[in-house]
């Protein structure tokens, strides 16, 4: 019984972690919300998205040993989003050195049906040399007369599948 009792101790402390705090984050200017565990460091610079350069907004946070981070970008009218999130993808990967990438379709609420919209697991390296698991997703969503293109991503030292999916979850247009 005393065992039972710790392990109920543990887990409970474990579900309370300060690492583990989720919260509702928003970005400025459009209706996009995320989960993230932890409270997010936040930036806005611009990047080129399908060959034209725009304002993309990251918010991310350390939680325990992986690393999160959401970013979003509206393009402008009329671009090809399935183009851009396939462009986003390749040069992530590339970035990371990605190892036999492992992929399926992200079909989260509210995102465009894309071929490109897609959740992918990779074995890669940081910028140190050290080995990382990346879980990351990209995908798009109407908004107004224009499409916006999210992307959500874990790093850790080992795959985090279960935090990786709460992230995924927790992206809301």
């Amino acid at each position: 019984m005393r065992i039972l009792l710790m392990l109920a101790l543990v887990a409970l402390s474990a579900a309370c972690s300060p690492d583990q705090n989720w919260r509702q984050v928003g970005f400025e200017g459009t209706a996009l919300k995320v989960q993230l565990p932890c409270k997010p460091d936040r930036t806005t610079r611009e990047v080129p998205l399908g060959g034209v350069p725009v304002p993309l907004a990251v918010a991310g946070c350390e939680s325990g040993d992986a690393m999160l981070a959401v970013m979003t970008a509206a393009l402008a009218p009329g671009a090809d989003a399935q183009a851009v999130l396939q462009g986003w993808q390749d040069v992530t990967l590339a970035h990371v050195q990605a190892q036999a990438p492992q992929s399926q379709p992200w079909a989260g609420a509210g995102l465009l049906p894309l071929g490109a919209a897609r959740s992918v697991q990779a074995w890669g390296q940081r910028a140190d040399g050290q080995r990382v698991h990346m879980h990351a997703a990209w995908g798009a969503f109407a908004e107004g007369d224009h499409v916006r293109v999210v992307h959500a991503v874990v790093h850790a030292p080992q795959p985090r599948a279960a935090l990786a999916q709460t992230l995924l979850d927790g992206v809301r247009p």
